[in-house]
């Protein structure tokens, strides 16, 4: 019952503000944002940990596998990162198993800013997006000049996608509109490509946090919500996740535009991956089974994925020296 009411709570704030009433000041945002309806902690991870255990029959599995790969942001975001660890990474998101054609192609690759150059001539024509970080990655805690250039030279690289990360010190610090100006303003600056807005969950602290970031992000214009960067334990959670989705949910409900989310960090296997999947099934729906909508950021995630559909294929795991590492 919990969730349902929370929608109705949502809903009947909205009726009574409308999403651009709420944005106009730092009042009126902050009391949408406070009256949201507080998560239920115990209930909320009751549930994530119940759909986990949920069992998933061979030809489901299958199927959840292959569509776990299409939604994947193959990532590399090292300080080592070269060139040439770019090209790899893009052509194992074009042919994730060189031997078997019908593995479909990853949704992204994400790279930092100065290899976007490098990851959109590797990608070219290929409908594998290419994703970069920006705005100060992993801190957030730059200028909002230096982050609307970093967005605009990402763009102008060829990134079909930004990821960008918010102040989180801003938003603990009650500053929402501050935070909201800076989405809003790298929105505009992403221009034709989607942004996705990474909320770093694992410093925020308590699920109402993560409603309250997600909903901030999605009146800003996001047009992802991402849990965290991949430099923060903890990083993605299914509780977590569940929350960001009942989130969209009710967000689409309230406004009529559909927003993606994207965890990223710690999903390592198979039945993590599948876990996630059931989640987004029983919380959001189906809508959002679809790369359009949902992505899972991983590097290592996609070799497990492999020889899990292998062995669902042969009866047997391959070697662990038969896929390349990321």
């Amino acid at each position: 019952m919990a969730p349902r009411l929370g929608k109705v709570t949502v809903l009947s704030a909205l009726d009574d503000a409308h999403l651009a009433d709420v944005t106009t000041s730092e009042a009126s945002l902050r009391r949408f944002l406070h009256g949201l309806p507080g998560v239920d902690e115990v209930g909320a991870e009751a549930r994530a940990a119940g759909l986990s255990t949920r069992s998933i029959k061979t030809t489901a599995k299958q199927f959840a596998i292959d569509l776990a790969i299409s939604m994947i942001d193959l990532t590399t975001l090292e300080g080592q990162d070269t060139p040439g660890k770019v090209r790899a990474l893009c052509a194992k998101a074009l042919r994730p198993d060189p031997t078997d054609r019908d593995v479909p192609r990853v949704a992204a690759v994400c790279v930092y800013p100065d290899l976007v150059g490098v990851a959109a001539e590797a990608l070219a024509g290929s409908g594998v997006k290419v994703a970069s970080v920006a705005t100060g990655f992993p801190s957030g805690r730059t200028s909002l000049a230096v982050k609307e250039a970093d967005t605009r030279e990402a763009v102008a690289a060829g990134a079909d996608e930004v990821d960008m990360v918010i102040d989180r010190g801003a938003f603990l610090a009650g500053h929402y509109r501050q935070v909201f100006d800076e989405i809003a303003t790298v929105k505009q600056a992403a221009g034709a490509a989607h942004l996705k807005v990474i909320l770093e969950t694992g410093e925020l602290a308590t699920y109402d946090n993560v409603r309250r970031a997600s909903w901030l992000a999605m009146l800003a214009g996001a047009d992802f919500v991402k849990t965290s960067t991949g430099k923060v334990s903890p990083a993605a959670t299914l509780p977590v996740t569940l929350v960001m989705l009942e989130a969209v949910r009710d967000f689409r409900d309230a406004s009529g535009r559909q927003v993606g989310v994207k965890p990223a960090g710690g999903i390592r296997t198979s039945k993590d991956a599948i876990k996630y999947l059931v989640v987004v099934n029983e919380t959001a729906g189906e809508d959002w089974l679809d790369p359009d909508w949902f992505r899972i950021g991983a590097s290592s995630l996609l070799n497990d994925l492999l020889m899990q559909r292998q062995k669902l294929a042969t009866g047997r795991y391959a070697g662990p020296d038969y896929f390349t590492l990321d």
